[in-house]
């Protein structure tokens, strides 16, 4: 397995993987400095970079997380939800053909370990709340607005 770290916006992101595909992307409030980037994990740092300049919508990368098959079930389902849009935990439910499944399905969704890229941010719950994100809702809240058509504009 290697690793590389990539300074973003929001942190220091740790992304591990190899040759057969990311496994983990993890963030931290720390500043360490960039690592070298091995060549197996340059195309996702170079990916995320463009995500955080507002150049990628997409990603396009082999993705090698480890899960349950219900959890590899929720994350598939979170890679459809387009660029901009959100789903609330409760519809992806509705969607993954189980309604009584909405704790399960949330469950999964914080269990997602390939953040940004499987895009578990773009989850809410059903009022529209920001509601849980392994990262942190001032995280999930600003990748939120960096999807956004029309993003927030701080007063202060």
């Amino acid at each position: 397995m290697e690793q590389a770290t990539l300074q973003t916006p929001l942190g220091m992101a740790t992304i591990l993987g190899d040759r057969n595909g990311i496994r983990a992307i993890r963030v931290t409030d720390h500043s360490e400095g960039e690592d070298s980037i091995p060549p197996a994990l340059a195309e996702a740092c170079g990916q995320l970079r463009e995500y955080f300049n507002g150049e990628r919508t997409v990603f396009d990368l082999p993705l090698a997380p480890e899960g349950t098959d219900f959890q590899q079930t929720v994350w598939q389902a979170l890679l459809g939800i387009p660029y901009g849009k959100t789903i609330s935990y409760m519809d992806l439910a509705k969607q993954l053909g189980d309604p009584a499944a909405i704790r399960a399905v949330a469950a999964a969704n914080g269990k997602n370990p390939l953040w940004i890229v499987i895009p578990c941010h773009r989850v809410i719950g059903s009022d529209g709340s920001l509601t849980g994100y392994a990262g942190g809702i001032h995280r999930k809240k600003w990748l939120l607005n960096h999807e956004s058509a029309n993003p927030q504009q701080s007063l202060f």
